[in-house]
């Protein structure tokens, strides 16, 4: 289950950290499983279906792997055989992990589909992308949408052709596309623009350096977090300099279970734990000297002071003017019994 009231699904993005290498993929999903994440994504796509010969890389594309390379060679490299999908699914299930992977084309999402996978993710350059939209929501599995690039309206047009298939599991992603994006630019409110549009759970798929903005947007109620893994951001590739290495993810996890337990259940009231630290820093009515029976207690003789198991200090007014039925030392706590 996901949404509100329910633990923070973690999606581990694998992407295409492999460099197109299975065993290097399966040690990726070993580090997902050491992390505790729930979910392990790898990206699924035909390159030819996806890509151009003349699209550019993104500037971050050149800075990590070159300008000389086109955008179509360097995403050949990365892209692995249907094949190799079916082996990871079935090492993920005998590893205790869901697999995911993004589908690129509808070839490839057809494929998934196929081979059994029980959510969908769509990326956020295909936001805009209306008939992938449509053709991915028909599977009737749940999405995972990020919205990175987008407006709102673009997001709305989305949600409306994804709604007209008749799907309703819909999750929203808020995200930065920038590899690494800056805190300064992630705007995380924007997970509570979307809420509030759309009436759907959020979450943020996440691409800062650091784990820091992670644990503040589930702080701010995201449901689903993503966030980019390697093995080594020393490894050649267009995705390992924004990753988490695997003791970071792990931290990561960690962070994010100790922070939903941190949110509670929102009513005002004090713990159990709190109770012994209540009776020692909380006050009471003491008899402030030495009281003899029968006298008539003054403000001056009762005084404020800890611990806090006996009359509340907003008795005080109620015990002014009445007697004492026995002699009372000083330093006594009060109690209604020795009053009359």
């Amino acid at each position: 289950m996901v949404g509100p009231g329910q633990p923070v699904f973690v999606i581990a993005e694998a992407g295409v950290n492999h460099n197109g290498d299975l065993a290097l993929a399966k040690k990726l999903v070993d580090a997902a499983v050491a992390a505790r994440a729930d979910a392990v994504k790898f990206q699924t796509f035909k390159a030819e279906k996806l890509i151009s010969s003349h699209a550019p890389k993104a500037a971050y594309q050149q800075e990590t792997t070159g300008a000389e390379e086109s955008q179509l060679a360097m995403v050949k490299r990365l892209e692995m055989p249907y094949a190799a999908f079916r082996e990871l699914y079935d090492y993920c299930r005998r590893q205790g992990i869901l697999f995911m992977s993004t589908p690129f084309d509808e070839e490839s999402a057809d494929f998934l589909a196929g081979l059994g996978m029980a959510v969908f993710k769509a990326p956020s350059g295909e936001v805009t992308n209306l008939p992938f939209l449509a053709h991915v929501a028909a599977k009737g599995r749940p999405l995972i949408l990020s919205t990175g690039m987008s407006y709102l309206g673009e997001v709305e047009t989305a949600v409306r052709i994804i709604e007209a298939t008749g799907n309703n599991d819909l999750v929203l992603l808020h995200c930065v596309s920038n590899y690494p994006a800056d805190p300064a630019d992630a705007n995380l409110r924007a997970m509570q623009t979307l809420a509030a549009a759309f009436d759907r759970p959020v979450g943020y798929s996440d691409h800062t350096l650091g784990t820091e903005v992670a644990l503040a947007a589930v702080a701010l109620g995201a449901c689903v977090i993503e966030k980019h893994f390697t093995l080594d951001r020393e490894l050649p590739g267009p995705d390992h300099r924004a990753s988490l290495e695997p003791e970071e993810l792990a931290a990561m996890v960690r962070g994010i279970r100790i922070v939903e337990r941190a949110l509670g259940h929102g009513r005002k009231e004090p713990t159990a734990s709190e109770a012994n630290t209540a009776d020692v820093a909380r006050r009471s009515l003491v008899a402030a000297g030495d009281i003899a029976a029968g006298a008539v207690l003054t403000e001056e003789m009762i005084a404020i002071k800890r611990p806090g198991t006996g009359l509340p200090p907003a008795m005080r007014p109620y015990l002014v003017g009445r007697r004492a039925r026995v002699a009372i030392p000083a330093g006594t706590l009060l109690t209604l019994d020795v009053i009359a």
